[in-house]
């Protein structure tokens, strides 16, 4: 029998599907409100209760100069930073929820020890209203709200050694001739991501990591996750359109249907080889083989990347936990 002092708190959380349209696409984010309260422990916990990709806690900012903080963790309980699809989706929940200040559209974000800026909008351009509309907040909303975020300027990381890449392929369950000309390397724009070529559509979608293998391959280059594109075209012919899969092994991610911080680094090298003009913006598709479409819009900018996408809280909820939990 439970006694008085394991009374349960009530602790809310929404789920926000990030860079789709309709509820059950995208890549879903747990979000807690007003999560001041929580212990890092909890927090911890929580994520490896909802176990998502991440899950992320809004708190009050530490830095005057921030209107927000935001802490994610995997379900693995590690501690993310970077400005991606978690983040988007809680902006998304703030800007349904009438959190926002009326007319206000231009926001700072503390992360970690970062303070990145971010706009949100409705789509079309104007700014979100402060008060909620009637429902808003809801599942299957999204009110047409548009977030875009601006991360950190790209910082270049290590690169696969020509001699690695049979292992690498090996790692990813494809051959090494599947790999494309482009060597495998590490760019960060808030977390570093191995970012690897291959020939086709084909190839991406045959990729079947060895979880253990791949987390090895990454160790070794100094990276975090591996997100595995190609450039060949598809149904848009004329223009750049990658396809896309990002496997995280390391922070207990087998795939993700959507990653904001592997979207940028890419967007930074695409400018960087010459595909992309500097300022283009770029959409890519990721997502597809979990049977969650992702569209993710980015552009390399000369101060850092930005990263465009909306979303709809699809459900929302409560935790029931013990008073030695809040």
């Amino acid at each position: 029998m439970n006694d008085a002092s394991n009374a349960a708190s009530k602790v809310p959380f929404v789920l926000v599907d990030v860079f789709a349209g309709r509820p059950l696409a995208g890549n879903p984010v747990s979000v807690v409100p007003d999560a001041d309260g929580l212990p890092v422990g909890t927090m911890r916990a929580i994520a490896r209760e909802f176990n998502q990709s991440e899950t992320t806690f809004v708190l009050g900012a530490s830095d005057g100069r921030a209107d927000v903080r935001f802490r994610s963790f995997t379900p693995t309980g590690e501690e993310v930073g970077g400005a991606g699809h978690n983040i988007v989706g809680a902006w998304i929940w703030l800007a349904s929820a009438g959190r926002l200040p009326v007319g206000q559209e231009s926001f700072v974000q503390e992360i970690g020890d970062d303070l990145l800026r971010v706009r949100v909008a409705r789509a079309g351009g104007a700014a979100v209203p402060g008060a909620a509309v009637p429902g808003a907040a809801g599942p299957g909303s999204a009110g047409g709200v548009e977030v875009t975020m601006t991360q950190l300027a790209p910082v270049a990381g290590g690169v696969l050694p020509a001699g690695a890449r049979g292992g690498l392929a090996g790692a990813l369950g494809i051959r090494a001739a599947d790999l494309a000309e482009s060597s495998p390397r590490v760019i960060s724009t808030g977390a570093g991501h191995l970012l690897t070529e291959v020939r086709s559509r084909d190839v991406v979608d045959r990729v079947s990591p060895d979880s253990r293998r791949l987390a090895d391959a990454l160790r070794a280059v100094g990276a975090e996750g591996c997100y595995v594109y190609t450039l060949e075209a598809g149904t848009q012919e004329e223009r750049v359109a990658p396809y896309a899969r990002f496997f995280n092994p390391i922070m207990g991610i087998p795939e993700d249907p959507a990653t904001g911080t592997a979207a940028g680094p890419l967007a930074a090298r695409l400018v960087e080889e010459g595909v992309l003009a500097p300022g283009a913006a770029v959409e890519i598709e990721q997502g597809t083989a979990l049977g969650r479409r992702s569209l993710i819009r980015v552009r390399a900018l000369p101060d850092g990347v930005e990263l465009t996408g909306s979303g709809v809280v699809s459900a929302e909820g409560v935790l029931h936990l013990w008073a030695d939990q809040v």
